[in-house]
């Protein structure tokens, strides 16, 4: 454990116009305040954050982070208030120190709730000062690190559990490799220790048969390379354990069949000298094609630049090159901390990150719109595990995107508002479908229309959390403002059977015996059908349903319902079965939480809904478009569809969807789903289907 002197040396040794005053005090307010309490290992627990604020002085980090290290488990752990912070040590500490105070307390329903609601509350308070995020990685780290001295092995699955999937992850994204390898390397140990021993003694027998394999590689390296004019200083080792599995499992193969167990770094005094080198290397080994990556020209979303490449050595060995300069090598190891830390000393008050962190806010932006726990962990694992890709605006600004990413991805990754207008794509000049997937430098133009908003369908296509999240933002907001909209216009039709008219008080009256909140409420209910149109109207006017058996006291609907201005598969949903279009006679099926499921009147699937509350629905005159699905006999011949589709082409009808379902000698059935404005408009069609001769049959379905 740090000695008190020994912490406040370290910062004064790259700050040295730091508060020492400020340090001291914080190390004797956390020794105090934690008093006798211990740890797992039976070390006294102020032992930890001591620990934590001598992690992130390897990072070079300022006085109020490392005043915010010592204090960062107070508040929690303590009788220490927030008040008491800010009074002692100010503001700015006090609000670091809740940003990063451990929200293990809250009670939720499941694993997934209560990990989701802590990441919820860390990235909020991460996304108003990185230094939240910094001391919070320094924390889970050096809770790694005595991970063993648990004793409940459930606990330590989930930490380590925790670690893999979310705090590892952060790490890499900020750039801190260091901090995500040893995390990776102790949750292995824990997760899989049967895998973690057997190659940690495979790679230590590799050692014990050829010691001197990896120095020596490496002094050939800085040989080569000394001879050939190029500044560097190479250093090699073998790949990180849980590295190697992940290759095992990915590839399925053994440890013995891994080739590219080593791994070396270059490091140079400039980028023109990574370059050379990469020239040097590759004009004396043989390059593994597929493996070369150049993250110098195209960084990292987290900023990481580096050259990568794999050769085939001297005795046929496999071997991953990395090279970068001394600057690059200093941000991989730190990453965002490093560049934060460079911020402070060049700009003095700037203390947010820049577009090096532009995901933080994604992230932020997908937690603020997430409904609930599993949807927030979906989304925010999303965006931070998945590989990337490179596209680029027409005006050559480039975004990075998850692989498998689309056009809707793109766009929402420039704009919110871009994606929800979205209307089409053209990529590399191309008009290309929305569900088109993105690939590595493709430029991409978006077409957009005020009057266009998020379509349901994109949900099955989009790659990216933010957007996922925000097109359901829009559909759940709609679906609210329809469903209410439809509540309305089956209340008006209760309302109507009532012997009086329903003023403020008696709707007021009501709501309270429903127990609902206010009317928007009752709207929802009425159109979800979680209350019944007796229960509705017993509320309003207690008695009017009681007089059972008499015919006056259900009245039955008067009048039918339009839904006009509503949006199938919102409100409603159409059925599957026979495919209403405007014009045709139609019902609704009620059923609880569900859209009313819209019906011609004569489906056969009615005969078996007496379980729903029947609605008696109307189109209403202005209500266009729908899609029809017909059944057409046609002769075996050529031009046969070619006719066929004259007549849908002659009449303005747009085929969405063509199944030939059947062949029998001359003859093959086809199913088509066709566009249509109503029924009279389809019924034109059919007429004109069977004036043609190759036509044998045409029929709705």
């Amino acid at each position: 454990m740090l000695r008190q002197y020994e912490l406040v040396e370290r910062v004064k040794s790259y700050d040295p116009d730091a508060d020492e005053a400020m340090i001291n005090r914080a190390y004797v307010f956390s020794v105090q305040k934690h008093g006798s309490q211990k740890r797992a290992s039976g070390d006294p627990y102020f032992s930890h954050p001591i620990e934590v604020a001598g992690i992130l002085t390897d990072l070079y980090l300022d006085d109020q982070t490392i005043v915010t290290a010592l204090l960062h488990d107070t508040i929690e752990d303590t009788l220490v208030t927030y008040e008491e912070i800010e009074s002692a040590f100010g503001r700015d500490v006090a609000r670091l120190v809740d940003g990063v105070t451990k929200l293990s307390k809250i009670e939720a329903q499941s694993e997934n709730e209560r990990a989701a609601e802590n990441l919820r509350k860390f990235l909020l308070a991460m996304s108003d000062d990185i230094r939240v995020l910094l001391v919070k990685l320094a924390d889970r780290l050096h809770n790694m690190r005595t991970l063993h001295f648990i004793k409940n092995p459930d606990k330590r699955k989930r930490i380590a559990k925790e670690t893999m999937d979310i705090y590892a992850p952060l790490a890499e994204r900020i750039g801190m490799y260091d901090f995500m390898r040893e995390m990776q390397l102790l949750a292995f140990r824990e997760l899989e220790p049967e895998a973690y021993d057997s190659i940690t003694k495979r790679l230590e027998q590799l050692k014990e048969g050829g010691e001197d394999k990896v120095a020596r590689i490496a002094a050939g390296l800085q040989l080569l390379l000394g001879s050939n004019d190029v500044r560097v200083t190479v250093s090699g080792r073998e790949k990180h354990p849980f590295s190697i599995w992940k290759k095992m499992q990915e590839r399925h193969i053994s440890f013995e069949q891994l080739t590219d167990v080593m791994a070396f770094r270059v490091i140079t005094e400039s980028t023109e000298e990574c370059y050379h080198a990469l020239g040097v290397i590759h004009q004396k080994f043989k390059m593994v094609p597929g493996r070369f990556k150049d993250y110098i020209s195209t960084p990292k979303r987290n900023g990481y630049r580096s050259i990568h490449t794999t050769v085939i050595h001297d005795e046929n060995a496999r071997i991953e090159i990395q090279i970068r300069s001394k600057d690059m090598h200093h941000n991989s190891e730190f990453g965002l901390a490093a560049h934060w830390a460079y911020k402070q000393s060049t700009h003095g008050s700037e203390k947010k990150p820049d577009a090096q962190a532009a995901w933080l806010r994604d992230l932020v932006e997908i937690l603020e719109q997430s409904q609930d726990a599993d949807e927030l962990l979906e989304h925010t694992r999303m965006a931070m595990y998945q590989d990337r890709i490179f596209a680029f605006s027409p005006k050559g600004e480039l975004h990075q995107l998850p692989k498998g990413s689309t056009p809707v991805d793109f766009a929402y990754a420039v704009h919110t508002r871009l994606g929800n207008q979205t209307v089409g794509a053209k990529v590399n000049g191309r008009v290309v479908p929305l569900r088109t997937r993105l690939e590595n430098g493709d430029q991409v133009e978006i077409l957009k229309s005020d009057g266009q908003e998020p379509q349901p369908g994109w949900l099955t296509f989009v790659g990216t959390g933010k957007a996922r999240a925000a097109i359901r933002r829009h559909i759940r907001n709609k679906q609210r403002g329809e469903q209410i909209a439809l509540g309305e216009k089956l209340y008006e039709e209760i309302a109507s059977r009532l012997p009086v008219e329903i003023g403020e008080k008696g709707m007021n009256a009501g709501l309270k015996r429903l127990k609902l909140e206010d009317r928007a409420a009752l709207m929802i209910a009425i159109a979800t059908h979680r209350v019944t149109d007796a229960e509705v109207m017993e509320a309003l006017i207690p008695g009017s349903t009681t007089a059972e058996g008499s015919e006056e006291a259900h009245p039955r609907q008067h009048e039918a319902v339009s839904i006009r201005g509503l949006t199938p598969g919102i409100a409603y949903v159409l059925g599957e079965c026979c495919h209403p279009v405007p014009g045709d006679r139609i019902v609704g099926l009620r059923r609880v939480g569900v859209p009313i499921e819209v019906h011609t009147i004569d489906c056969k699937m009615l005969e078996n809904s007496q379980d729903a509350d029947w609605v008696d629905l109307d189109w209403d005159a202005k209500s266009k478009g729908g899609t029809a699905r017909l059944s057409i006999i046609v002769k075996n011949q050529p031009g046969a569809l070619a006719s066929v589709a004259n007549i849908f082409g002659a009449n303005k009808a747009n085929i969405l969807n063509l199944q030939l379902v059947n062949r029998e000698g001359p003859f093959h059935t086809d199913i088509i789903d066709l566009e249509v404005s109503d029924a009279q408009h389809l019924m034109r069609i059919i007429s004109a289907l069977r004036s043609l001769d190759i036509v044998v049959q045409a029929d709705r379905v």
